[in-house]
């Protein structure tokens, strides 16, 4: 835990030092089985910022503070939900926990029963693609992972999303 806390604590000061605002960004997300719950990330964006879905942004650099560029850059961000790993909400491995702006995937995933699985900080479609697939590819790979949850898929996972943030790829919706 003391591993997780420094780093949290080190982003959590360079936030307030550099940005106005909470040093946590907290969302409602639809979890395992589409019950909402509570994400905690660091706050990567500007107070005030519009509340839609990044692929939707036409200039979502003009929002993002500049510790939120390292953070996004290096998925630091995502830190805070080991929060909701402890809390029972997410696991590690898993299909994204998603915003009432990806409702759409949502409802493709209650249909095909990919919803009942707990969501994770990493999934299977991050490491397809990420922000540069479609929703619907996005929903086919949470359910390709809901029907064939195992642990060499989830170690897989696991190294393909390392290699993900090393190379920093699939992070812009712009990039396509």
């Amino acid at each position: 835990m003391v591993v997780v806390m420094i780093p949290g604590i080190v982003i959590a000061v360079l936030i307030k030092l550099t940005s106005k605002g909470p040093v946590f960004f907290v969302q409602d997300r639809f979890g395992q089985h589409s019950k909402k719950f509570r994400i905690y990330k660091f706050r990567t964006m500007a107070v005030g910022t519009p509340s839609v879905a990044n692929q939707d942004f036409t200039n979502i650099d003009s929002y993002i503070t500049p510790i939120g560029k390292i953070l996004r850059a290096t998925s630091l961000d995502e830190l805070p939900q080991v929060i909701n790993i402890l809390h029972g909400e997410m696991s590690f491995i898993g299909p994204r926990p998603l915003a009432s702006t990806d409702i759409e995937v949502v409802e493709i995933r209650k249909t095909s029963g990919a919803d009942q699985v707990r969501p994770g900080i990493t999934g299977l479609a991050q490491v397809k693609g990420r922000n540069l697939i479609t929703n619907e590819d996005k929903a086919r790979f949470d359910f390709e992972y809901s029907t064939n949850v195992s642990l060499w898929l989830d170690v897989t996972i696991i190294f393909r999303t390392a290699t993900s943030v090393i190379l920093q790829s699939g992070i812009n919706a712009q990039e396509r």
